[in-house]
């Protein structure tokens, strides 16, 4: 599985520490695990539920966003040097497991997509912290993932959290109004 996972999102390889990389894998194992999906079923399934006709699948989401967390990264570095504190490993585990509570928060059914009952009391924020809890991801991390969307807009985000907020919703905002 672990192996498929890299090769579907090969950014799990730019988590420079192996320990954290592999923590980050098993979180998404068990949230696959858990949500019933299998790497062929991820390729397939749309990442948000929030517009209509959705073609883009959720690894390509994960993908883009973390590669634009990147190109944010290297920018800021290339222009400012150490004028921001920006850990590389944090930002991309960051990056690569913000979402990863939406394989608990959708389900397929007979070819269609749709909320499953966890989404009735919590949203993938909570659940990818919860996940990412069990499996001893640092609490920097945890930040990005809890923070990342509205649920975080009155909490005060770090600077990785910035990054990867702006670059998701860049993605999401094109999908909804491009």
């Amino acid at each position: 599985m672990i192996s498929d996972l890299t090769d579907l999102i090969p950014e799990f390889n730019l988590i420079y520490d192996d320990d954290l990389r592999k923590h980050v894998l098993a979180v998404w194992s068990e949230a696959m695990e858990i949500g019933g999906w299998s790497i062929e079923d991820l390729r397939e399934m749309p990442y948000t539920l929030l517009v209509k006709d959705v073609d883009i699948s959720f690894p390509k989401h994960v993908s883009v966003v973390c590669r634009l967390c990147l190109a944010v990264e290297n920018v800021l570095a290339d222009e400012y040097g150490d004028r921001y504190e920006i850990d590389h490993d944090t930002l991309v585990a960051g990056a690569l497991l913000a979402d990863v509570g939406k394989l608990i928060e959708i389900r397929e059914v007979d070819g269609e997509y749709q909320w499953a009952s966890m989404y009735q009391y919590l949203r993938h924020p909570f659940t990818g912290v919860g996940l990412c809890f069990k499996h001893d991801i640092p609490e920097a991390v945890m930040h990005i993932v809890a923070t990342h969307s509205w649920e975080g807009d009155k909490f005060r985000r770090r600077p990785e959290s910035i990054i990867f907020h702006h670059a998701d919703f860049i993605d999401f905002d094109l999908t909804r109004y491009g």
